[in-house]
Formats: structure tokens, C-alpha cells, sequence
């Protein structure tokens, strides 16, 4: 699943499409969006090294000498990714240089595949000269001072982009490790502005994105969703119990288990059509590792997490004990059709007998008979009609007459 992530990623979308777009959420439960985001970026950035695409796979594959089969391929692999612009808030750009020569990627001034817009050293513009604690040279880390100034970033965006693979067809991917600090700084239309322009431009490949879920009102989450072609969030194994909100109330249900859970994904297909797939996720020091569900009642036991339990918000048993509800059953309720063999009748209030039978002699005093009560017929509702007047009537409300 988490492969079928990154090809899409890859090989981004046709000529004239908009470009992938995925939405990774997290929670407070589950805070592991950045490990996530750092095993896309090592697998993009040795598809990139790796000069591999899916149409030069078949390339090499076929080894045909046509030339208009050379050709179509040949179209079809200039507009696959060549580059990577990663744009950083939440960590700083030598954390993700180390993590990269941690994954055997070497990262130097001179590599022509990888460009750093730095957005967290100095995002409101109050250093002088900051220092971005990256000594691989200028030209691969470029600080943004100002990131309320969308229009500004997304110029800063392209023009990396562009200095790594020209003003062609050529086009590159973008990484955003936090989307929570630009939501912090500007509104939520221009976010999605910013990112929807993105995707639109001619020479952005596929483009991705982290989310805390438990920062942002559910429109938010909504907005960002919809412009996603796809989206995966990470749920524990022991979500908290209100499904949503107040986790931190909660964070001892998922002490046990912390670093463990399942990986969903949700991809939008052509046509409206929507796809889910599911995997085990487990964080390490090594990183996040994904492996697939065990089996099917793994898969029934995580359907039945993400459901609330409504036991935790009240303080009271909404569960009936099998006395409770054998007693629940014998209860005959008003105006119910009570077959059981005989004929169908419509209880109007009054203490009739069927097939003729003389009535029962009606209780005036309103006390109830000792024999009526411990008779053994189980629970029954008894009430009688204020008015002998009235027509029986199987809609009748017998409390119309009260003053509420």
C-alpha cells in the first residue's frame, strides 16, 4: 500500500492533469505524520538518483528499435520527476540532510536534483542573519523569511524547481513537512489557494503534505482532504475514547501500544470511485515500518476500535443484562399489533376480551388489583382512557389532554 503511495507520487499525474496531491493527518495519539513524511522523501529521492520511471522500465524491458515506440516513450519520461523542492516548518533542513545520509543518500552543494526552502529558521523575518546550521553551501538551502507572504513562497517554490530542471517539460516533486504553521500565519482560503497552485502548475509532478487533525477545526481538515487526490491518517490501537477530541485525557489507554497501529489510506479515482486500503504500521528508531494486516479479525477488531465507545461519556450501563432484556421483550407497548395465533386488535385503553366476550369490570377507584399486578404474564403498560366519549382512535395520544 505505502508502494502504491509513492508510485503515484512518482510518476504524477498526465499531461494536462493536476498533479497528485497527499494528505497526511496525524494526532496526539499518534504523532508519527513526520515519520511518514521522511520515508516518502528517502524513496522519491533514490527514484530520482536512480533516474528509474515506469516508461523506461518498459523501455528496457521491450527493446524495441521502432522509432515512434522510442519516441512516445521518450515524451512520456521528460514529464516524470527529475527534481524534489522540499519546503521545511516543522524541523530544521540539516535534520533532513542527516536523515537522508542516514538512508545512504548523500546530499552535497553540487547536487543538481534537491533544493531546500527553509521556512523554519527565521519565518517571520526577526534574524538578521540567521544561520541555517546546513554547510553544504547556498545554493541548496534558500531561506524564506516571510511565510504569511503565499504568493511570495509559491514564487520561491517554482524558481527552485526550475533551477534544477530548466523551464522545459522537465518537472519536480514538492514536499511539505507541515502545512500546521502555515495555517498558523495565514487563513485557510489562501492555503488551499497556495497549494491548489501548485498543483496546477505545468511543471510540479506530485505534491505532499502533513496534518495534525487535532489542531484545526474539522472544516480545515475537510478543505485540505478535498483538494487531496489521496489521504492517509495513522490510527492507534487504542484510540481515545471520544474518537477525537480531548486525547490527551486519554494518553494512558495508548501507553501500551504507542508507536503501533494502522495505516489507512483513502485514494480518489477517476470517476468518482474511492479506494481504501489498510496496512500495520510500527515505529522504531529506525523509522516507521509498514507490513500487512495479519488477518481478518485483525480487520473487524480495528473497524470496531474506530467506532466511539458511549460508555466513556456517561456515567450510567447502556448495556442490558440477559435478565434485563429477556424482561424487555415481554413488555407489550400501546397501540401494538400483539398477534401470537389470534386475530389482530388495536389496543384502545379499555380492559376489553375478544371474540364477544363480556368486558371486564373496569377499576373506577384507579387502584390496581393485587391479582393484576402478580398475575405472571411478564411486564405489560396498563392505562385507561379519561373519556369513554372518545373513538378509539390508533393514533390517539392519551397524553393530549395534559397541560406540559
Amino acid at each position: 500500500m505505502a508502494d502504491s503511495i509513492f508510485r503515484k507520487l512518482r510518476d504524477g499525474g498526465e499531461e494536462g492533469e493536476l498533479a497528485p496531491a497527499l494528505t497526511i493527518e496525524e494526532t496526539v495519539v499518534s504523532p508519527f505524520a513526520l515519520d511518514v513524511s521522511c520515508y516518502l522523501l528517502a524513496n522519491l529521492s533514490s527514484s530520482i538518483l536512480a533516474g528509474k520511471s515506469k516508461s523506461e522500465y518498459i523501455l528496457e524491458t521491450l527493446k524495441f528499435n521502432l522509432f515512434f515506440l522510442h519516441y512516445r516513450v521518450f515524451i512520456k519520461s521528460s514529464l516524470l520527476c527529475r527534481g524534489l523542492v522540499l519546503v521545511t516548518f516543522s524541523r530544521s533542513p540539516s535534520f533532513y540532510l542527516q536523515f537522508l545520509k542516514q538512508r545512504g543518500i548523500v546530499v552535497s552543494s553540487s547536487s543538481k536534483w534537491i533544493r531546500v526552502l527553509d521556512c523554519y529558521t527565521d519565518p517571520l523575518g526577526w534574524i538578521d542573519q540567521p544561520s541555517t546550521g546546513v554547510t553544504e553551501g547556498p545554493s541548496l538551502v534558500k531561506l524564506n523569511k516571510c511565510v504569511s507572504d503565499l504568493k511570495r513562497l509559491f514564487s520561491s517554490v517554482i524558481d527552485a524547481g526550475r533551477e534544477m530542471v530548466g523551464d522545459g517539460k522537465t518537472r519536480f516533486s514538492v514536499a511539505i513537512d507541515s502545512v500546521n504553521e502555515l495555517l498558523r500565519h495565514s487563513s485557510m482560503p489562501l492555503v488551499s489557494g497556495l497549494l491548489t497552485d501548485l498543483r496546477s502548475h505545468a511543471q510540479v509532478s506530485s505534491l505532499f503534505w502533513s496534518l495534525n487533525t487535532d489542531l484545526h477545526q474539522e472544516k480545515v481538515t475537510n478543505a485540505l482532504e478535498y483538494i487531496s487526490t489521496m489521504k492517509a491518517n495513522l490510527e492507534p490501537f487504542c484510540p481515545s475514547p471520544d474518537g477525537k477530541r480531548n486525547a490527551l485525557e486519554n494518553l494512558f489507554l495508548a501507553h501500551q501500544d504507542f508507536g503501533k497501529g494502522r495505516f489507512h489510506v483513502r485514494f480518489k479515482l477517476r470517476k468518482g470511485r474511492v479506494r481504501v486500503m489498510s496496512e500495520e504500521y510500527h515505529v522504531d528508531q529506525t523509522g516507521i515500518n509498514l507490513s500487512p494486516i495479519s488477518s481478518a479479525e485483525s480487520v473487524i477488531a480495528a473497524t470496531k476500535s474506530l467506532i466511539p465507545k458511549a460508555s466513556y461519556l456517561v456515567h450510567f450501563n447502556l448495556q442490558l443484562s440477559e435478565k434485563e432484556r429477556v424482561e424487555k421483550e415481554k413488555v407489550v407497548l400501546p397501540f401494538e399489533h400483539q398477534d401470537h395465533g389470534k386475530s389482530t386488535e388495536i389496543y384502545d385503553g379499555r380492559r376489553t376480551l375478544a371474540d364477544g366476550k363480556t368486558e371486564a369490570t373496569p377499576l373506577s377507584s384507579g387502584e390496581l388489583q393485587a391479582d393484576v399486578v402478580s398475575s405472571g404474564k411478564g411486564g405489560e403498560i396498563i392505562y385507561f382512557r379519561d373519556s369513554d366519549d372518545e373513538h378509539p382512535d390508533s393514533d390517539e395520544d392519551p397524553d393530549d389532554d395534559l397541560d406540559i
